[in-house]
């Protein structure tokens, strides 16, 4: 495979090198084990800076495709992906149970968001996204507080009317669509704050759930983290085998 960039092209270098980097890794060689190019080789061959590779390759480890081995170098990674599909949206989960969703508070703020965040949107530095923190649940009580941090490209302003489904406004009106959906679940205790907005006590067990949302191109949309009353939800996956 010919290593090679662009350095006139107007896609920025970083993109260009995930891009690279996701053919090899597609490769049968490194698929069974080949290390990748060491920093230094590859960043001197591709006529690069180190911290331009090491932008690209920190997304590619983000979404688990990538593994840094201390001592070692980085091999093509083997998660588990259950490719369930269909995945739902809040709203449509809970309709799906028959259960009418109440939003009982919503806060929009823009802010410069923890590095995991911006790592996940492949921002370099200290930029203020749009920021949406939101206590739902049913008619009677509230069950769940998601926090999102949503691309800057989309083009939310933060006036959009959020009663609506989330993802009907992005397609309706950024014509952005919500296709594929990672998640890393675990179990957590509620914190004096998190106690306070979903009415139970400090010390609770609650289930914490990241959502990483892309677009049907795989370009992040949405960082999504959601904390549900641990007596709420059941967790259900559906899987099929190719």
């Amino acid at each position: 495979m010919k290593l090679k960039i662009d350095h006139k092209s107007s896609v920025p270098l970083h993109i260009q090198v995930e891009g690279l980097i996701r053919q090899m890794i597609s490769l049968s060689e490194y698929q069974n084990g080949k290390l990748l190019p060491n920093e230094v080789d590859l960043s001197r061959k591709l006529g690069i800076s180190r911290n331009t590779l090491r932008q690209a390759t920190n997304r590619l480890v983000f979404e688990g495709l990538l593994l840094r081995k201390k001592g070692y170098g980085t091999v093509v990674s083997y998660p588990v992906d259950s490719k369930a599909k269909n995945w739902l949206s809040f709203t449509q989960e809970m309709k799906s149970k028959g259960i009418e969703v109440k939003n009982y508070s919503t806060k929009l703020s823009w802010v410069v968001p923890p590095d995991d965040v911006l790592l996940f949107f492949g921002i370099d530095g200290k930029v203020k996204l749009l920021k949406m923190e939101r206590v739902r649940g049913d008619v009677k009580n509230p069950f769940v507080f998601f926090i999102s941090y949503f691309n800057p490209k989309i083009g939310l302003t933060g006036e959009e009317d959020f009663n609506r489904p989330l993802y009907e406004i992005l397609e309706q009106d950024y014509s952005v669509v919500a296709k594929v959906s990672k998640e890393e679940i675990t179990s957590v205790a509620a914190d004096a704050a998190l106690a306070e907005l979903l009415g139970i006590h400090t010390g609770d067990p609650i289930l914490k759930r990241k959502r990483f949302v892309y677009d049907p191109g795989r370009r992040p949309i949405e960082f999504n983290v959601g904390y549900y009353k641990s007596n709420s939800i059941v967790y259900t996956v559906e899987s099929e085998r190719d």
